[in-house]
């Protein structure tokens, strides 16, 4: 049964992707199909509604809307300049210091905001032509942003880990949090060591050194901001509040530092921030239901045990069989979104590494890495696209800069993926 359902889930699914139905849609059409194989279509339906509506039921779904209002809010209350200009503080007396400079702005700026492509904006939007203007290549600029963008999907607070820990059956939030951060600060430095490398080869400028006092007043104009992810973090980790209270505690203190603090933005602009929160969240609550009725349609018909056995069958050796998931996670990235993805291949590639005794927490991190990496690689990556357009020049050239990032992000991955320790360390030490 798994073969007839697994060919009429993928036809259906992409037939109506091809026509432009909605992703949500088109799921839940294609499990309907595949259901129907083995019931009938009254009871498919009735089944399927009942898991939909399930999924939602989650007070950990709380936190989805709050960190994303948060970060609707940061993204226009002018935090991006501020820590623009604490960035040349950290990266600034380094070969090449505005490519430094762009990659910790990014790590920050993406940490807070949740969003790589609000970085990819908001950071290279201001350091691009800063970099063009002091001599720098335009494609290596690009470069520079796009692949320190995606940062912001792995350093906490981030919804993708929301996302998976309810897909994966309640996996600890905080953990993935604590987890998803040492991959991002190994994926931040990766990109400084490669970008100081090529900045030393070709002669790029160093940034002069501030006075003591415009590094004061930069640092102090930047702690409010930075506060928000010591607040956050630190509460979790100190098990001062839970990860959906401290969404909840991010919303306020963004409104105090939006509204009250810099001032950068009229109080009227607040439905605004709430209208666009809310679409943005129904869209992801339609996509979680949609998931649900996906993995109710692949467990009844059989479609996950016969992909193990599938993969199985090639090796059952963990080495083989993760490196077999980091292939397909980094095609499904090229293609998808990491939301989507996230909801669709983990209810599939979940039980196969329990299988192999990965631990949920490390896949969670494997897999979120995996996405972020197919966010900024053609043919569809929109990180690629996004970053392509802010530094204006064409895609064919920002991924000819980009290669050594690509190969230094493999490598990271391969890291990441085989040296479990390397990310749960401090989980483990925190007792998460």
């Amino acid at each position: 049964m798994a073969g007839p359902a697994s060919l009429i889930l993928i036809s259906v699914f992409a037939f109506m992707a091809i026509l432009g139905v909605p992703l949500a849609v088109s799921l839940v059409a294609a499990s309907l199909a595949a259901v129907t194989l083995v019931v009938p279509l009254d009871m498919a339906l009735f089944t399927a509604a009942q898991k939909m509506m399930g999924s939602l039921d989650s007070f950990s779904l709380l936190a989805v809307p709050f960190f994303i209002l948060s970060g609707v809010m940061m993204n226009s209350g002018g935090i991006a300049i501020r820590l623009v200009n604490f960035a040349k503080l950290i990266a600034g007396r380094v070969p090449g210091s505005l490519a430094q400079t762009n990659i910790a702005g990014n790590m920050l700026f993406g940490s807070i905001s949740g969003s790589a492509i609000a970085a990819s904006t908001s950071i290279g939007g201001v350091l691009v032509p800063m970099q063009v203007r002091d001599g720098y290549d335009r494609g290596f600029a690009a470069a520079v942003n796009i692949a320190s963008a995606p940062t912001g999907m792995l350093i906490p607070p981030t919804t993708a880990f929301i996302i998976y820990s309810l897909v994966s059956g309640g996996t600890s939030i905080a953990a993935l949090f604590m987890a998803g951060g040492v991959a991002g600060l190994i994926w931040g430095l990766g990109m400084t060591g490669m970008s100081i490398v090529i900045a030393k080869r070709r002669g790029y400028p160093i940034e002069p050194r501030p006075t003591m006092r415009e590094a004061w007043e930069t640092t102090l104009s930047a702690i409010p901001s930075l506060l928000l992810i010591v607040i956050v973090i630190g509460g979790i980790m100190g098990g001062i509040f839970t990860a959906v209270e401290a969404s909840g505690i991010a919303v306020l203190y963004t409104l105090l530092l939006t509204f009250a603090i810099h001032r950068t933005v009229p109080l009227t602009r607040l439905p605004e921030f709430l209208v666009e929160t809310a679409q943005i969240t129904g869209t992801i609550m339609l996509l979680l239901a949609a998931s649900a009725a996906l993995s109710f349609a692949m467990a009844f018909t059989g479609i996950p045990a016969a992909i193990t056995d599938l993969i199985f069958a090639i090796s059952s050796e963990p080495v083989v069989v993760l490196l077999i998931i980091n292939v397909i996670l980094i095609f499904v990235g090229c293609f998808m979104d990491i939301g989507p993805a996230i909801l669709i291949f983990t209810p599939i590639m979940l039980p196969i590494t329990n299988q192999i005794g990965v631990d949920p927490v490390h896949f969670g991190v494997v897999l979120v890495f995996n996405l972020a990496i197919g966010t900024i690689t053609p043919p569809v990556g929109t990180g690629l696209f996004v970053g392509a357009s802010v530094a204006q020049v064409r895609v064919e050239r920002a991924i000819k800069a980009l290669l050594p990032f690509y190969v230094l992000l493999i490598g990271f991955l391969m890291l990441v993926t085989y040296v479990p320790a390397l990310t749960l360390f401090l989980p483990r030490m925190l007792g998460l």
